[in-house]
């Protein structure tokens, strides 16, 4: 049996214990000896770029946020599903995970981050959300948040900022009508659907197979759209892209939300 090499490892601000491995030309990340995500199994990570940003998409999809580098299979869906005038921002809170894809993972998809098209930010998603929100920098078309196992499976405590009340305003006003956010969960987050639609969002959600041979779905994405024009959308304006067959969507539609994320 071939063994497994940690072929780079760091440290987390929270202090946590970060590392990436290979095994049998396969690679993963571990978070504390928890495994977050591989090189096999990949197919919610592709997801999550095709619900954020759906061939009906209600405008153009041309300025994108990814939430987390990882092993870069969001990223690859991302730019296989936009155009070349296209803007994608990729923010990565660790700069090892960013060295590791350039040094180590050049040939799974490394490379990618030297497409005209991408921008690298060494830092925190919220800081990219807040900017747009605040009218700094220009409004997203799609956010994907893949940062943590999900809204109350934090991998950094700092992310609840993300899922609170005023973290779903500050999202919206971070994006254009008609923008998508999709959230990446490890398993289901009960009433989560629910505040992105009390919040003023066209939520869907979306159960996953760990690949595409998988019995069963293990993973969720969970998708909220900002409304062209606030009240009730229609909910053929927000059809995913289909590359494979998921699980069907339930998607409803919306109130007009509080926008305070100050």
């Amino acid at each position: 049996m071939k063994p497994i090499i940690t072929v780079g490892e760091t440290t987390t601000p929270d202090g946590s214990k970060f590392t990436l491995h290979q095994h049998d030309g396969d690679y993963f990340l571990r978070l504390n000896g928890t495994q977050l995500m591989s090189s096999t199994w990949t197919l919610s990570e592709r997801l999550l770029a095709d619900y954020a940003c759906p061939e009906r998409a209600p405008i153009k999809v041309k300025r994108v946020l990814i939430g987390g580098l990882g092993l870069g299979f969001s990223l690859k869906r991302v730019l296989e599903l936009v155009d070349d005038e296209a803007e994608v921002v990729v923010a990565e809170l660790l700069p090892e995970v960013i060295r590791w894809n350039r040094e180590i993972l050049t040939d799974l998809n490394g490379s990618l981050m030297d497409d005209p098209r991408v921008t690298l930010y060494e830092g925190d998603v919220y800081d990219c959300i807040h900017r747009a929100a605040d009218g700094t920098d220009e409004k997203w078309d799609a956010i994907l948040l893949d940062t943590d196992n999900g809204p109350t499976s934090l991998v950094q405590p700092q992310n609840h900022r993300i899922y609170g009340r005023s973290g779903f305003a500050m999202i919206w006003e971070s994006l254009k009508p008609g923008g998508t956010v999709a959230f990446w969960a490890a398993g289901v987050e009960p009433g989560f659907e629910r505040k992105l639609r009390r919040d003023g969002f066209v939520s869907a959600n979306y159960s996953i197979k760990a690949h595409e041979r998988a019995k069963k779905p293990i993973h969720w994405i969970y998708v909220g759209t900002r409304p062209v024009h606030t009240g009730e959308v229609k909910t053929d304006e927000v059809e995913p892209a289909k590359p494979v067959t998921p699980t069907p969507a339930v998607v409803k539609a919306a109130r007009k939300p509080k926008r305070r994320w100050y």
